[in-house]
């Protein structure tokens, strides 16, 4: 029996608006090409009332203690792990991805509202001794304001739950935009926190023509906080918006990871794991491991172990318990890796595994691994974002780190060696927010997640994911 997808809707102030009188844009599943259902678009009275009712919602939500907001938090997690599993199936029907991989994503969004439940009860400030005795000073902490935040379709469970539990732990309410190609799973996020009690207008869910929705919020008088996962090309757009408005924005931008691979590594164990998170969600992961630089004494052992180790890969719809790696999750995907491809190919690349889109229904492309491919390539500079690597040789570690570091990117990067010597080197001269040492995943909700360059600024996650929240007020008194 085929699993039915929800209903979608707007959530505004507390009410669920259904598509009736709006446009509307279709939502497919990747994994068959059909339409699964059609998600509304709000209209600018829809933006102005989630405005109106974000600037009502924070006016309640900050005036609440820190412990009673940690409950509705807490309350979120506990209803979204009960509900994981028809969460993670919606999931995986919009998105595509393995239906194991959805499961564990929903999962971990549960942990951020139980994380930030915590943090926001410890926001705390500091008394300062002062020069003059008679004088009192006092540091203190104070949500930022209403947020607008906006999401990508890559992780549309794990993506929404980090801003909205750290902006509402913080005192903040929000209006979230997630992306259009997967509603359904930040409806159950905001069907969760609303049945958990949380006061309505303090969260608002919206949907529609991105640029045209950025620009509505980001103008508004009411938004004093952006925060944005996605592309580097929008994120540059929309911090100037912000920025004309001079209003804070965390930027969660793009990547093009690279991997150290040294001779000292066990390289079966780094071709399991980079076979395994490489292809993980397809490859549409911004720190996912894209350029895989390994010490030419073991390049070409390496590599075989990896093309293996691919090629074992179980490729196929996201529902099947057996699918460890699903289909992209758009047309667009497909092209852009169907291009950069064939301009390696074009430039001399050899493609050493998968390489072309896989005949039936469906977003499906092979798993592909390219090896000789010239610095000139186009997929040597642009970011993949699919299930697509490249492996090259290096022989000095400054060769490895030049090129590692040769990109304004700086989100993820990797190393394999069993050298504490190197692993200390690479860790200290590796241009990256987040660095990996013989393991490669790394989205946890107690640690920070965030890139420096053209990756983004700011952190979400961690103890650091809530300070982007919050105002610092200093007071003197007599």
């Amino acid at each position: 029996m085929a699993t039915p997808y929800d209903e979608l809707f707007l959530f505004i102030d507390g009410e669920w608006i259904d598509r009736r009188d709006r446009e509307t844009s279709a939502v497919l599943n990747p994994a068959t090409g059909g339409v699964i259902g059609h998600v509304p678009h709000a209209r600018q009275a829809d933006l102005e009332r989630a405005l109106q009712a974000a600037d009502r919602g924070f006016a309640v939500w900050r005036r609440t203690a820190a412990y009673d907001r940690a409950k509705v938090l807490r309350r979120t997690a506990e209803l979204l792990r009960e509900r994981a599993d028809a969460i993670a199936k919606q999931l995986t029907l919009e998105q595509g991805k393995a239906l194991h991989e959805a499961q564990y994503e929903v999962r971990s969004s549960a942990d951020y509202f139980e994380w930030f439940a915590e943090e926001g009860r410890r926001v705390y400030g500091r008394t300062v001794p002062s020069r003059r005795p008679q004088v009192h000073q006092r540091v203190h902490k104070e949500p930022i304001g209403p947020v607008a935040a906006f999401a990508p379709w890559n992780f549309p469970a794990i993506t929404p739950s980090r801003k909205i539990a750290a902006a509402l732990a913080a005192g903040c309410s929000v209006i979230i935009k997630p992306g259009e190609e997967c509603p359904a799973t930040a409806l159950a996020i905001a069907r969760a926190l609303d049945d958990a009690g949380l006061p309505k207008g303090v969260l608002n869910v919206v949907f529609g023509v991105p640029d045209q929705i950025s620009r509505h919020l980001i103008e508004s008088p009411v938004i004093r906080k952006v925060s944005f996962t996605g592309s580097v090309p929008v994120g540059r757009v929309l911090a100037a918006q912000a920025g004309r408005a001079l209003k804070p924005i965390t930027l969660e931008l793009g990547g093009h990871a690279p991997v150290l691979v040294f001779a000292d590594a066990d390289l079966d164990t780094a071709a399991h794991l980079l076979a395994a998170n490489k292809f993980r969600g397809t490859g549409q992961i911004c720190l996912s491991p894209t350029r895989i630089l390994v010490q030419r004494s073991v390049y070409e052992s390496f590599l075989d172990k990896f093309v293996a180790q691919t090629q074992a890969l179980r490729i196929g719809d996201g529902l099947d318990p057996g699918t460890q790696v699903g289909p992209v999750s758009n047309e667009r995907r497909i092209e852009a890796i169907r291009a950069l491809v064939a301009d390696a190919r074009a430039c001399g690349a050899t493609v050493r595994a998968g390489g072309e889109r896989i005949d039936r229904p469906g977003l499906f492309w092979q798993p592909t691994i390219l090896a000789d491919v010239p610095a000139h390539a186009k997929v040597m500079h642009e970011e993949p974002f699919g299930p697509l690597a490249i492996v090259l040789p290096f022989d000095s570690i400054d060769d490895a780190l030049a090129e590692a570091n040769r990109l304004p990117y700086g989100l993820a990067a990797y190393a394999f060696t069993e050298s504490a010597r190197t692993a200390m080197r690479v860790s200290n001269e590796l241009e990256a927010g987040m660095i990996g040492i013989n393991h490669a995943q790394m989205i946890v909700c107690e640690l920070p997640f965030g890139g420096i360059k053209d990756s983004g600024h700011g952190s979400e996650g961690g103890a650091e994911g809530i300070q982007s929240y919050l105002n610092t007020k200093f007071i003197s008194q007599v």
